[in-house]
């Protein structure tokens, strides 16, 4: 029978490592087996219990939720070969603003490392001691904290200097002027929106709901990324760096495929249970799930990604337009886009 209750340390172990991972001057999480594949930081245990845990939960009857790209009804913008435009214009600026507000924004991942969950067997029916909610407080938030934001006291960065390291070596290190980075990536507070259970625990299904919708956007900046990158007519100039930048981002998604893993795990599994109301009474748990789930996706996968959108077409057409030549420059952007529309 698989293994189902694991603790804390399991749950961290990282695999033997042949070859620690440094790139670009940064010392960073995972390590290389003996043939030189990369293995994802925390994993050795980590894999097989989300695999259990959703094993466990489909013989219990219950299917995992569509966290797939499915999901993603919107391509992302620009799309690559429009930063390819944007390259052969000198304006590298805004691959270069991307990569260094996704690893700032990386680092903010590290307060799941430092914050702890409610005990959610407090309002559910079932044990979830064998489950991957029940785990949330037994390594699952350290771990994707640590992957995201690293191990300072390590020396270990995770995530934020990963997407560093990338930006470094096709650009160079200060290439450019720090950019502005928002505030959040997640949906808004819309007031109370599961009033069966307490609101403390609301607010964690949210932040945890909102994590791995952006977990799943995340993919079509790793595509769009590593496309650029592998694009024989972009960084003529540092192509082997630029593979190697690419090589770089695959890492970090084998690593985040963790995450979407075991969010997925934990809000299917939430679904399935039953939940303890304020007035004594149950409900059940794709009652308290399921309406809020999808109007989660809804909110990434197509009214986000929408509206950043249009700030991002708006802040792009400005720095065309201030070319000689602008109002042509952004016909041809925009024929781009129509030309992957169709």
């Amino acid at each position: 029978m698989a293994k189902l209750v694991y603790t804390s340390e399991e749950i961290l172990a990282d695999h033997p490592y042949a070859r620690l991972h440094d790139e670009a001057g940064y010392r960073l999480h995972g390590g290389f087996d003996a043939a030189g594949k990369y293995i994802s930081p925390r994993t050795l245990n980590r894999w097989p219990a989300i695999r259990a845990w959703d094993d466990a939960l489909k013989a219990r009857g219950h299917d995992l939720i569509d966290s797939s790209q499915q999901l993603m009804v919107r391509g992302g913008f620009p799309n690559a070969e429009q930063q390819r435009f944007l390259l052969e214009l000198g304006l590298g600026q805004t691959l270069w603003d991307s990569l260094t507000i996704t690893g700032v924004i990386e680092a903010r991942g590290r307060a799941l490392a430092e914050n702890t969950a409610p005990d959610f067997q407090a309002v559910i029916v079932e044990d979830i001691s064998q489950t991957a909610t029940g785990h949330l407080n037994k390594g699952l938030l350290v771990a994707h904290g640590l992957d995201e934001g690293g191990s300072p006291e390590r020396g270990e960065g995770g995530h934020d200097h990963m997407w560093f390291a990338v930006r470094d070596l096709l650009f160079g290190k200060n290439a450019y002027p720090l950019p502005e980075v928002p505030e959040s990536l997640a949906r808004p507070e819309l007031g109370r929106l599961m009033p069966q259970i307490p609101a403390e625990y609301e607010q964690w299904i949210l932040l945890l709901m909102n994590v791995l919708m952006i977990e799943v956007r995340a993919e079509n900046f790793f595509s769009f990324c590593t496309g650029v990158m592998r694009d024989p007519q972009n960084f003529r100039d540092r192509r082997e760096a630029a593979l190697h930048a690419a090589d770089l981002v695959d890492r970090i998604r084998a690593d985040e495929a963790s995450h979407v893993g075991y969010l997925t795990t934990v809000v299917s599994e939430l679904r399935s249970f039953h939940f303890r109301a304020a007035d004594g009474s149950t409900v059940a748990g794709e009652q308290v799930i399921d309406p809020i789930w999808h109007g989660m996706v809804q909110w990434h996968a197509v009214t986000n990604v929408d509206f950043e959108r249009e700030q991002r077409r708006k802040h792009l057409t400005d720095l065309l337009a201030q070319r000689g030549n602008g109002p042509e420059l952004i016909r041809r952007f925009d024929q781009l886009s129509l030309k992957e529309a169709a």
